[in-house]
């Protein structure tokens, strides 16, 4: 593809303008051009993720629009009651749960507010879903992260990377900052400021110092809010883990009731904060104490409920599902002492066989309490 634009735009003959020119020593010109000539040779390659990058005036949206015609799509809007309902209606509520949680959009609580009131960085991944949902490839996002703050722009450019991969389809990231290609990993990245394009190789996404600690339950208060189920806390052990000494995901531990076995152990709750989700954060925690129990004589089990948290369990080597999800007969008490049968859903129940971690190390975190 050659890549071949020149915009024109008449130089205004006011008296302000006259003056402007006449007060800095600028030649007075009719017209001005910029033109933007170069190769781009997206045909040679197959792709996935790509990204025009540079400052403001550049001409990263005029290349954009050049390359991409009618994929260059303009904002959505969001007029409904909540953020699921503006949504296309051909798309069923699986499909847009599935898409809302796999760009790191996971609190559910939010997925049934309207979008004014979320934050910047929860509108950033929304948007970033609804599009990749609606819109055929390429898929074409101008200022992308330009709104939201860098954490926030790391994690999301790695979440919809992966969600992008996964599904097969094509993304083009239209932003100022450079500072995510680290974590977007693109295929290719044009330069409109000096007119080039480059292939790129997929590298990993860079690693995050994280440190898992013991923590008291009040911490619990920060984490509630963006849990999907109560915001009750069960009793049991509870833990963090830290980035830079701030606590960005959450696990609770405690025993698991059965009439026979007696060191089994669950999580009640896990959650992870807006900002931080879409990198697997909780994964790392859950593992971590899968391990410890099992290097302690115990045995780490996890009950999700939610269907995207129960994929994720089936594709991983180290959990063994033991109960598939589902609903099954119960009875409620109903007026004058009636009993009612009614239908109760089943968490799905997968157990850690993942390595065991050492002895010291396991007892260590296993006995913890902050």
């Amino acid at each position: 593809m050659k890549i071949d634009v020149t915009v024109t735009t008449e130089i205004s003959g006011s008296a302000r303008a006259r003056q402007t020119e006449a007060m800095f020593d600028v030649p007075r010109s009719e017209r001005a051009s910029l033109t933007w000539q170069f190769e781009a040779p997206l045909h040679e390659r197959e792709w996935q993720v790509g990204l025009i990058t540079g400052p403001s005036g550049a001409g990263k949206s005029t290349i954009a629009r050049a390359m991409f015609g009618d994929a260059y799509h303009p904002g959505l809007t969001w007029p409904g009651k909540s953020v699921i309902d503006d949504f296309s209606g051909e798309h069923g509520i699986a499909e847009i749960t599935a898409a809302c949680a796999s760009v790191g959009f996971n609190t559910v609580p939010a997925w049934l507010r309207p979008y004014r009131v979320l934050s910047n960085g929860e509108q950033f991944r929304v948007d970033l879903a609804r599009r990749l949902v609606e819109l055929p490839s390429p898929i074409v996002v101008d200022e992308f992260t330009s709104v939201v703050d860098r954490q926030v722009a790391a994690v999301g450019s790695h979440a919809v990377a992966k969600t992008v991969r996964r599904a097969g389809k094509q993304f083009v990231a239209v932003s100022c900052h450079d500072d995510i290609i680290d974590w977007l990993q693109p295929d290719w990245v044009i330069y409109p400021a000096d007119r080039t394009f480059r292939w790129r190789s997929v590298q990993p996404r860079p690693t995050i110092d994280a440190e898992l600690r013991a923590v008291p339950r009040r911490l619990w208060d920060l984490f509630a809010p963006f849990h999907y189920m109560s915001a009750d806390l069960p009793g049991g052990r509870y833990f963090a883990l830290f980035v830079k000494d701030r606590p960005v995901a959450f696990a609770s531990v405690s025993k698991m009731p059965h009439p026979k076995t007696k060191n089994l152990w669950r999580f009640p709750r896990v959650v992870t904060l807006p900002d931080w989700q879409g990198i697997g954060l909780i994964w790392h925690i859950m593992e971590k104490l899968g391990a410890a129990w099992r290097g302690a004589g115990q045995r780490m089990r996890a009950t999700p409920a939610h269907p995207q948290f129960i994929q994720s369990f089936q594709r991983s080597k180290v959990w063994k599902q033991v109960r598939e999800s589902g609903h099954r007969p119960s009875t409620k008490p109903g007026p004058n002492g009636t009993v009612s049968s009614v239908s109760a859903r089943t968490n799905a129940i997968f157990e850690y066989v993942g390595d065991a971690m050492d002895t010291k190390t396991s007892m260590r975190l296993f006995t913890a309490r902050a």
